[in-house]
């Protein structure tokens, strides 16, 4: 009853919000927010939609496997958000675009820009329903089925609740809301943390000194080149994630595209990239401190990695504060991170798929249409997943983002045309080239690819474009 008086208290306060910034709202409004957004509540609310719940439950629990290595990657994030406010913005902005898929029509041809468009919706949808199911499972397994309420049920009722307090300001509630879900994120994060610190009897220069000094908190790898722990493997593949999971992400760059200038938009990138590597480090230290507990009270580790922070929640051990803060977390950065790709994923259909921007009646049929694809997305997930939630989102991200990376690399780093009509077959071919030579090598090497499979498959995508290219005309 605790966890479902937050949620209602936590919702009251997100529908509050959607009614002041809702009002009198049109397209323009609810695809671009007007245009009028302050650079620094996008950027910080940006922190909170792309840490999701799948970071509160799964990067806590990597250290199980892997230590802090994943701080790795993180750094490489800096560099990739460097990219995308100097390689990409401009671009965007220049263009006036409101969804940047329309740079492929203009660049290579309106087969490019459909295929954008599609590999966009299939990568969103599969990804936020990933990302989504954390907290539905988390609400099933903690409340609801002890109530014998189906999970199907638990899906719809909280999709619906996104639905509703979207479906008028659109972005321009997102920006509000999204500020508040990741204050709310951060701050339960920081109390979580004090609450185990205390737990363990430590001040806070003790547990600074004993997550140092643990054997878990190894963050750099630059000896094994085989493992995918390997610096330089993660370092790229960060760098390369952040270009196609942001850059080329119509969610992340939508509510960028709302501040009043570039020189601002880019100051939020900047800002707002910075800000990663401490939020994540904050995650990790708090697996860390989490099996130290569980050492304290000689209580055996999950055998599941993403099950560290769900079973020190589940115990009570640590008190009905913690379980409170836990669902307050859960809920602001899945909400947060669901809500805008709800959004995004209708901007795209009504916009780069129906060519009919000022619709406001398709935009309203095209959001429920959205929801239920999302719902059903989530409920297909739930009997498939048969590894780490964090790993899923990557892989799943390698095989439809690194289409995207190749055609939007080919038509910024070129001066060549496309046969338009080929990049259809292109697009789908190279995933399944990817797919086919990761198990080609697994089998005769042993080698599994892991997040690089994004940089390969841009690649094969750019080759094959290039190869099937002509010279254009001056």
């Amino acid at each position: 009853m605790i966890i479902i008086a937050t949620i209602l208290a936590y919702f009251c306060i997100l529908l509050l919000i959607s009614r002041i910034t809702g009002h009198k709202a049109d397209n323009d409004a609810f695809f671009r927010a007007n245009r009028q957004s302050p650079w620094y509540l996008v950027a910080f609310g940006m922190i909170g939609a792309s840490i999701s719940g799948v970071t509160f439950v799964s990067v806590p629990g990597m250290v199980l496997l892997s230590d802090m290595t994943y701080m790795q990657t993180c750094l490489g994030f800096v560099l990739g958000y460097f990219a995308v406010a100097y390689l990409l913005l401009p671009v965007y902005y220049r263009l006036k675009l409101t969804t940047i898929y329309s740079y492929l029509q203009t660049r290579l041809g309106n087969y490019s820009y459909k295929t954008g468009a599609s590999f966009f919706l299939l990568s969103k949808m599969t990804g936020s329903a990933v990302r989504f199911y954390v907290v539905c499972m988390i609400l099933q397994r903690f409340v609801l089925d002890a109530y014998g309420i189906p999970f199907p049920f638990t899906v719809v009722a909280l999709v619906a609740l996104i639905w509703f307090y979207t479906r008028r300001g659109g972005i321009r509630t997102l920006v509000l809301t999204d500020t508040f879900q990741t204050l709310c994120m951060l701050l339960a994060l920081i109390l979580i943390i004090y609450k185990v610190i205390d737990t363990l009897g430590m001040s806070l220069p003790e547990a600074v000194q004993a997550i140092v000094n643990d054997s878990h908190s190894r963050i750099f790898v630059f000896d094994d080149w085989v493992s995918k722990q390997n610096f330089w493997k993660q370092f790229l593949s960060g760098i390369f994630i952040v270009i196609v999971m942001t850059g080329l992400d119509q969610d992340m760059m939508q509510k960028n595209l709302t501040c009043k200038t570039l020189r601002e938009a880019q100051k939020d990138m900047c800002t707002y990239g910075f800000a990663f590597v401490p939020a994540n480090l904050l995650f990790l230290s708090l697996g860390v401190l989490l099996m130290m507990y569980f050492n304290s009270i000689g209580q055996a580790l999950p055998d599941v990695p993403d099950n560290l922070m769900l079973q020190a929640v589940a115990g009570r051990q640590l008190g009905t504060l913690v379980v409170i803060l836990f669902t307050i977390g859960i809920v602001a950065a899945c909400f947060s991170s669901a809500d805008s790709a709800l959004t995004a994923l209708t901007t795209t259909y009504c916009v780069d798929i129906c060519n009919r921007p000022k619709d406001e009646k398709l935009r309203k049929q095209a959001h429920i249409g959205v929801s239920i694809v999302f719902i059903l997305f989530i409920l297909i997930f739930r009997y498939v997943n048969s590894t780490s939630l964090i790993d899923a989102i990557y892989t799943i991200a390698s095989y439809t983002y690194g289409p995207l990376l190749g055609l939007f690399a080919f038509g910024m780093l070129t001066k060549r045309t496309v046969y338009d009509r080929l990049t259809p077959y292109i697009a789908v071919g190279s995933p399944l080239i990817c797919f086919a030579l990761d198990t080609i090598v697994f089998k005769t090497t042993g080698y599994k690819f892991g997040y690089e499979l994004l940089m390969l498959n841009g690649l094969i995508t750019f080759a094959a474009c290039y190869l099937l290219s002509a010279r254009r005309n001056s």
